[in-house]
């Protein structure tokens, strides 16, 4: 992901959502990994033709859970820590659970129980 608020989000990914650095190379990449998924995140220089170039055409980022109630508990957590939550947490016709915030950068994040990938 490219993204403006690299400190935050960073500081966001691996102090609230619990992933943690697999390798950073330079100050601008950093890769975090949840051990079930992983991002990279790339720094968007300030100024200039680059940051016009960047345009995203990301929906959601989903990240899996393996139980419904671990989708109510990251809920809670999250607006504990004075995260807003886009959408609160509910339930799927197909079984599964889940809810959206926005990361520091606006990013949608999803947490979802999915049971056919959920392994819960």
């Amino acid at each position: 992901m490219h993204v403006r608020a690299f400190e935050e989000m960073k500081q966001f990914y691996v102090a609230l959502l619990g992933f943690r650095v697999e390798w950073e190379p330079d100050p601008n990449n950093v890769y975090l990994t949840s051990g079930a998924d992983n991002l990279a995140f790339h720094r968007v220089p300030g100024t200039g033709d680059y940051e016009k170039r960047i345009e995203s055409t990301l929906d959601h980022l989903g990240l899996v859970v393996r139980t419904p109630e671990e989708v109510d508990r990251w809920a809670s957590y999250l607006e504990g820590h004075g995260v807003v939550l886009v959408k609160q947490p509910r339930a799927h016709r197909d079984g599964a659970r889940s809810f959206y915030f926005r990361d520091p950068d606006g990013n949608q994040i999803q947490i979802i129980y999915h049971p056919p990938i959920s392994g819960g």
